[in-house]
């Protein structure tokens, strides 16, 4: 949820801004770009050039930087997607909520056009007093978001409800505001995605060029878009960092199956753009095969037969296939959308100049269950999978 995210961390002057190194760290984990603005009583606690090396930006202290140029607040806030106030003391609060603008932090507070995240910070009493809860209602009244204070061991010796929630917890408070209104917020998808390879002996395998690029941008888009992912990915040297994506990985289409079909209740849709081997050998050998004679003739069987499966026995689940074909591309799709109960299928001619196996780019025609046809033309794979994901909302009725 935080990749790319723009972020402004403005710490203002408790304890807790000693915890705001690892939550800097936290966020730029996460992909995003973190501008921290330091309060000067912030700075007795945390050091700028710690923060500084986190964060990977320099920190932001005055309206003007050591060389007198101006630290343009108004900049700073339209740069932002969002600012988040941690830790927020009951002074700043009070600030905040009254309209008071007295230094470079409530400057660019005041500029915010993006949402506003706060996490106060303050002593048992201080939290509970009846102007500090008042405040906090002011603030959420103006739309932000208080991120509770946690209970525990307070800097004063006391024990109770006031100190700044975990760094870990503020991500987490944060990523799922972000995931409301997304269209797949909630939503569990399984995707199958690149080849398999199906052993000969231990050192061969029958295989194809698929690399897993489609179905991994297609993880990828539908992740930003809020959903929890799972890739079910044959031999593929590909990754990702989103946490949102699981990947299994797999070699032959039984383990493939075997993954799949684990995984296929209780998901809201699967997206099924692997390419699996349609046969296997019918028997491995356990060492390597010599090279003997002039002809080698190799008996094979079937594969089962994954998406045909799943159209069989899909109850809620959206199902989507793919179909890589090298003459009549609409007729031969078409048939298979019916023959495995697809809701959708995705075909691709893999003789076009950019389409299919290994490439980085794509141009694919979908068809649906009422023989509607919505072509992509060709642009990066990156891009057809928006393109489909936003198709698939669509046939699912899922809104942002």
């Amino acid at each position: 949820m935080l990749q790319n995210k723009k972020i402004i961390l403005a710490i203002t002057g408790g304890i807790a801004a000693y915890k705001c190194a690892h939550l800097v760290r936290l966020l730029v984990k996460q992909g995003a770009s973190v501008k921290v603005v330091l309060s000067a009583s912030a700075a007795q606690f945390v050091t700028p050039q710690t923060l500084s090396v986190l964060s990977k930006n320099e920190v932001i202290q005055d309206f003007f930087d050591a060389n007198f140029n101006w630290n343009n607040h108004v900049h700073l806030a339209e740069w932002a997607d969002l600012m988040l106030v941690a830790p927020l003391t009951a002074n700043s609060l009070a600030k905040m909520a009254s309209g008071t603008c007295d230094n470079i932090l409530l400057a660019v507070y005041f500029s915010m056009r993006g949402k506003v995240f706060v996490a106060p910070a303050m002593d048992l009493e201080m939290y509970r007093h009846a102007t500090v809860k008042e405040n906090l209602n002011k603030l959420e009244a103006l739309g932000h978001y208080v991120i509770p204070a946690e209970s525990g061991e307070l800097a004063s010796g006391l024990s109770g409800e006031g100190r700044m929630a975990e760094p870990e917890n503020i991500v987490h408070f944060i990523e799922n505001n972000l995931k409301q209104g997304m269209p797949f917020a909630g939503k569990k998808v399984l995707i199958t995605a690149g080849p398999t390879h199906e052993a000969i002996d231990p050192v061969r395998f029958i295989g194809n060029r698929s690399s897993g690029k489609m179905g991994m941008a297609l993880a990828e888009t539908l992740a930003a878009q809020g959903a929890e992912v799972c890739v079910v990915l044959g031999p593929s040297v590909l990754q990702s960092a989103n946490k949102n994506i699981q990947i299994v990985r797999v070699e032959s289409a039984d383990e493939m199956y075997a993954a799949v079909m684990q995984r296929y209740a209780g998901q809201h849709l699967v997206i099924c753009s692997a390419a699996v081997a349609d046969y296997k050998p019918a028997q491995v050998a356990t060492s390597k095969m010599k090279k003997k004679a002039e002809t080698f003739e190799l008996a094979l069987t079937k594969n089962p037969d994954i998406l045909a499966k799943l159209g069989e026995t899909k109850e809620n689940q959206f199902l989507v296939g793919f179909a890589l074909e090298t003459e009549n591309l609409l007729e031969n799709a078409g048939q298979k959308l019916k023959n495995k109960n697809l809701d959708l299928i995705v075909a691709n001619a893999a003789n076009e100049p950019g389409v299919g196996f290994g490439h980085d780019t794509n141009a694919v025609s979908v068809i649906d269950q009422h023989n509607n046809v919505f072509k992509f033309e060709l642009k990066s794979k990156a891009d057809i999978a928006l393109e489909l994901v936003n198709l698939v909302a669509l046939k699912m009725k899922v809104k942002g």
